[in-house]
């Protein structure tokens, strides 16, 4: 089971970019697919991005182009680089395996866009 902390979230201006980043630790992160979820209220939480062990990606149409999702398997870290933010992308963002484990969640970083 892993276990992760999210961090990088803040207030940004429309247009502007934003880095986050999943410290992950207690499994095996080199062979995990992760993935980037982002949830607002009321809504139930979505894939934003995903990224397999080797570093193959998939990205939800609402951020394709957009987004970057990475991986240090040296570190056990994944990445989310946002560029071009939108207000639509305001939300806590959370980091998980794919599929996801409901024992994983961490607490999650809240992104927020807006002028």
């Amino acid at each position: 089971q892993v276990q992760v902390v999210e961090s990088g979230g803040g207030l940004v201006q429309p247009g502007g970019s934003l880095r986050l980043s999943c410290a992950a630790s207690g499994g095996d992160f080199s062979i995990y697919v992760m993935g980037w979820y982002r949830q607002t209220p009321g809504k139930q939480r979505e894939l934003v991005a995903r990224i397999y062990s080797r570093g193959s990606t998939v990205y939800a149409d609402s951020v394709k182009g957009r987004f970057t999702i990475s991986r240090d398997n040296a570190k056990n870290t994944l990445y989310l680089q946002m560029n071009s933010l939108k207000p639509a992308d305001t939300a806590v963002y959370y980091c998980n395996q794919y599929p996801h484990d409901d024992d994983s969640w961490g607490q999650g970083t809240q992104v927020t866009v807006s002028s």
